[in-house]
């Protein structure tokens, strides 16, 4: 049975840049900033050990979070401003006003903090209340939309914790670029304001990201005509999440397992592969998670499954896309094997040599078939028989260090739908990593069966959560 909560908002108010900070900027969009246009917004969580009142944290800190947020916001302004949606055949763009500013709710909620820093099964409407919904889009009189970008939400667990709930539209930024402005605003709190002097500045210039071919153009025209009443993306409310924590130790065993099954197995798949731990791990989880899927679709017949993920393109691209470009730069890159070869004894090998595959096949040019990511999209979207991920842990979210310390905690609240996962870094061990997933209540045993038991069984890793 769900646990009982309740989350009381204590204040509402806005943070807005200095005076003068920034004037009046229209951002416009990248191909790979429109992919994302009509993304459910991302949602961060982080849980920060904290044992004083409410009132100690009202007083002494929520002041200082605010002052520092507001010094932080002119060098990510894009994150204070607006989504502007003007009519076809007009393109949108983000606008930066004086005016704009960003939303901060602080809360205090009566659950169980200790409760929902653990990796057990906890109620996943207990993550939902911890994250704003970004306000909805106004309609100026022109016909434009305009709708904000980012909101917080401060939540306090008194004598136990606070936690740092940030919505934003992935329109306006990817989880590298998020994740630069969220390590300058601790670092910022951290030094009382001195970090301004040494911070390392994103990159706002928009033209290094050169358009091939009119992508932004034709995936805006592929995604104005989507059906976005699909179900799929529906997670509904009667949901747990669970972390599984796989040590160094055990992804290494895990390597060496696909290994010896593409050296031993008389498979034509099954050849040399380069693994690395992102992905062992992904198809670790997409066949797993199939596999649920599987005792739930018994007797359908044969088909192809998916795995869907993104990968940063700074490091890949022909041309010069600096380090600290803020914005999105990322590559869809689409996976795909027959179900009963997912299903089979060598399922994890064979999701690893297409993993493997894809992700080498990026070095040769991240964007070719580019002009077919919307539309292979929404074929696979469709289908249902997908996997995807969220986050990585490159972002090294456990980083996270206002002054109270490395969170306890760091969750995507928006997975769950369309079988996502997320994946971070291990909080306490150098080169493990930690997966979220959110389930029905009704899957509990399966997890446990598939995820626990059963890979014990079949594998040679001790995988017991």
């Amino acid at each position: 049975m769900a646990q009982r909560y309740t989350v009381n908002v204590l204040e509402h108010s806005h943070v807005a840049l200095p005076p003068g900070s920034v004037s009046t900027t229209t951002v416009p969009l990248t191909f790979f900033d429109v992919l994302w246009l009509f993304c459910g917004p991302i949602q961060r969580i982080f849980l920060y050990e904290f044992p004083y009142p409410t009132l100690h944290f009202i007083e002494t800190i929520l002041p200082h979070l605010k002052h520092s947020l507001s010094l932080t916001l002119p060098h990510f302004f894009p994150l204070a401003a607006t989504l502007t949606c003007p009519l076809p055949p007009n393109k949108p763009y983000i606008r930066y006003t004086e005016c704009d500013s960003v939303s901060v709710t602080v809360a205090e909620s009566d659950a169980d903090f200790h409760h929902l820093i653990g990796n057990h099964a906890r109620d996943n409407r207990a993550f939902q209340s911890l994250v704003p919904k970004l306000p909805t889009a106004r309609v100026l009189p022109d016909t434009e939309q305009v709708a904000p970008i980012m909101a917080l939400q401060i939540t306090i667990f008194p004598n136990s914790g606070i936690s740092l709930g940030i919505t934003f539209n992935h329109v306006a930024a990817d989880g590298r670029s998020f994740n630069h402005f969220i390590k300058s605003w601790a670092s910022i709190y951290r030094s009382g304001g001195e970090a301004l002097t040494s911070l390392s500045l994103p990159y706002h210039n928009k033209d290094v990201v050169k358009d091939p071919g009119e992508l932004a153009s034709t995936n805006l025209k592929d995604l104005l005509i989507w059906d976005y009443s699909n179900p799929s993306e529906t997670v509904p409310e009667d949901n747990v999440r669970i972390t599984l924590v796989l040590s160094r130790a055990r992804i290494e065993k895990l390597k060496e397992w696909v290994k010896n099954q593409s050296r031993n197995k008389n498979d034509p798949q099954l050849g040399p592969i380069r693994l690395s731990t992102y992905v062992v791990t992904c198809a670790f989880m997409w066949v797993n998670m199939m596999r649920i899927q599987e005792k739930l679709k018994e007797g359908e017949t044969d088909t192809h499954y998916h795995f869907i993920s993104v990968a940063d393109c700074r490091e890949r691209y022909g041309f010069a896309v600096p380090a600290k470009y803020f914005g999105n730069c990322l590559a869809y890159f689409f996976v795909s094997a027959k179900r009963n070869e997912l299903t089979g004894e060598n399922g994890i090998a064979i999701a690893a040599q297409a993993i493997a595959k894809t992700v080498s096949g990026l070095e040769k040019g991240p964007l070719i078939g580019a002009e077919h990511w919307t539309s292979k999209l929404w074929e696979v979207v469709k289908s249902g028989d997908l996997v995807t991920v969220a986050g990585s842990p490159k972002l090294c979210v456990y980083e996270t260090d206002f002054g109270w310390g490395r969170p306890k905690k760091s969750e995507l609240a928006h997975i769950g739908a369309y079988g996502s996962f997320s994946l971070s870094e291990c909080r306490n061990e150098e080169g493990g990593v930690e997966i979220g997933l959110v389930l029905g209540r009704d899957k509990m045993d399966l997890y446990k069966e598939i995820f626990v038991q059963g890979l014990e069984n079949q594998y040679p890793l001790d995988f017991a959560a």
